[in-house]
C-alpha cells in the first residue's frame, strides 16, 4: 500500500501524524511511505529524518493525496484537502463529524473511506487513540485557563493557586472522562479549589478516591452546575460522547450569572462544545468575550505543544495504522467490534451510529 503523510493544513496545528520510526516500520512491513516535505519541522523532526528510515519526500499535498492509496492525518481534512481526496481512498485520522456538517457533507461526496481515530475502541472498550489527546489537552486547558484568568488577558486578574493569606480560584470541571480528571488534578496540584461533576456515580466515586482533598466530586444536574458556574472563576468543559455531539451544559442565560473576568476553556469543542457560547478559536486567536466571561475555544489545542503530542499520539496510532495498511479495511474492521467502530463513512453513507443520529438525513447505512 502507498501510504501519504501530508503536512497538517489547519491553522496553528504543529503535530505530524507519523514518526520516522513509523514510517521505517511501515516501510519494513513492504509499504511505500510518502511525506511532504516539511510536515514534521512543527514537531522538531526534519526531512531527513524521515528520508533516512525510508519514506520518499514529496513536495505537495496534491501530489500526496494523488497518489496515496491511504492518507495517515492528525486533524480532520480541510476544505483544500477536501478536493484532492478521491473514492475510495483511506483516511485514518481525528474526523470529529458530528461537529461540522460541511466535512460530513464534503467527505461524504468524495466518497472516502473514513477511519477515525476518535471512535476506535480496544477490547476493554477504551478509546486508545483519544485517551493521549485528551490527556494532553486537560492538563492544557488549566495551564491555558490559569494564564487567561490574568488580567492584562481580560481575566478576573487571579493567580490560580492563591497565596497565604488570599484564597485561590475556583475551577469548575465539568465531565469527570480522561480530559477531567487530568485537569482537575493539574487545578488541584496548583492549589485551586476544584469541583469535578459527572453523571456516572462509580466514575464520581472513583474520582473521590484517587484526587486530592481539595477536589469535591458532584453529581451533575441542571441545578448543581447553575450553582457551581456562578460560584467558579474557571469552567472547564470536558464531556465526551464517542462520535456524538457535545450535550449543552451551560446556556447563555446561565453565562450571563457568571462572575465577570471569568474564563471558559471548553475543550470539546471539537464535538461542537458544551457551553451554548462556544464557537471553535484557534491559538492565534484563542479567545473572545460574551457576558464579560473570557471563552478560550481553541479546537486543537494539543497542537500547541506538537512535540510531546506527536510522540504521545503515534504511540497510540502506530500499531493500529500498520494493521490497516496491512490487512485492509474489511480485514482491519473484522478484528473486532472496536475497531469496526472507528469505521465511520465508506461509500458515500455513515457507517457510525453516533454520526448517524447527528446528521439524520444524511445517507447511512
Amino acid at each position: 500500500m502507498i501510504i501519504g503523510v501530508p503536512k497538517e493544513a489547519k491553522t496553528d496545528e504543529y503535530r505530524v501524524a507519523l514518526l520516522p520510526v513509523g514510517a521505517e516500520l511501515l516501510t519494513r512491513d513492504g509499504h511505500t511511505v510518502l511525506v511532504e516535505r516539511g510536515a514534521g519541522l512543527g514537531s522538531g523532526f526534519a526531512d531527513d529524518e524521515f528520508e533516512r528510515a525510508g519514506a520518499k519526500l514529496i513536495d505537495s499535498p496534491a501530489d500526496i493525496f494523488a497518489q496515496s492509496d491511504m492518507i495517515i492525518s492528525v486533524k480532520e481534512p480541510q476544505p483544500g484537502e477536501i478536493e484532492l481526496m478521491r473514492e475510495g481512498q483511506v483516511v485514518f485520522c481525528y474526523f470529529h463529524f458530528a461537529a461540522s456538517r460541511d466535512l460530513t457533507e464534503g467527505c461524504l461526496g468524495r466518497g472516502i473511506t473514513a477511519v477515525a481515530f476518535e471512535t476506535l475502541r480496544d477490547h476493554q472498550g477504551r478509546l486508545p487513540m483519544l485517551t493521549p489527546m485528551s490527556e494532553v489537552a486537560g492538563k492544557m486547558s488549566i495551564q491555558e485557563g490559569a494564564k487567561y484568568l490574568e488580567r492584562p488577558l481580560e481575566g478576573r486578574g487571579i493567580l490560580l493557586g492563591g497565596v497565604p493569606g488570599v484564597a485561590p480560584a475556583n475551577v469548575l470541571v465539568l465531565g469527570g472522562g480522561v480530559v477531567g480528571a487530568n485537569a482537575a488534578r493539574v487545578a488541584a496540584g496548583l492549589g485551586a479549589n476544584v469541583v469535578i461533576m459527572d453523571v456516572n456515580l462509580d466514575r464520581l466515586r472513583y474520582l473521590d478516591e484517587i484526587m486530592a482533598a481539595n477536589v469535591t466530586t458532584i453529581y451533575s444536574d441542571p441545578h448543581a452546575i447553575d450553582r457551581y458556574a456562578q460560584w467558579a472563576d474557571l469552567v472547564i468543559g470536558a464531556v465526551l460522547i464517542p462520535g456524538g455531539r457535545a450535550p449543552t451544559l451551560i446556556t447563555e442565560a446561565q453565562l450571563e450569572g457568571m462572575k465577570g473576568g471569568a474564563v471558559i476553556v471548553d475543550v470539546c469543542i471539537d464535538q461542537g462544545g458544551s457551553i451554548q457560547t462556544a464557537k471553535p478559536t484557534t491559538h492565534s486567536e484563542p479567545t473572545y468575550i460574551v457576558h464579560e466571561v473570557v471563552h478560550y475555544c481553541v479546537a486543537n489545542i494539543p497542537g500547541a505543544v506538537g512535540r510531546t503530542s506527536s510522540h504521545a499520539l503515534a504511540n497510540a496510532t502506530l500499531p493500529y495504522a500498520r494493521q490497516l495498511a496491512s490487512l485492509g479495511v474489511d480485514g482491519f474492521i473484522a478484528q473486532s467490534p472496536g475497531h469496526a467502530e472507528a469505521l465511520n463513512m465508506r461509500g458515500g453513507k455513515i457507517t457510525n451510529d453516533a454520526v448517524a443520529e447527528t446528521f439524520g438525513d444524511l445517507p447511512s447505512n
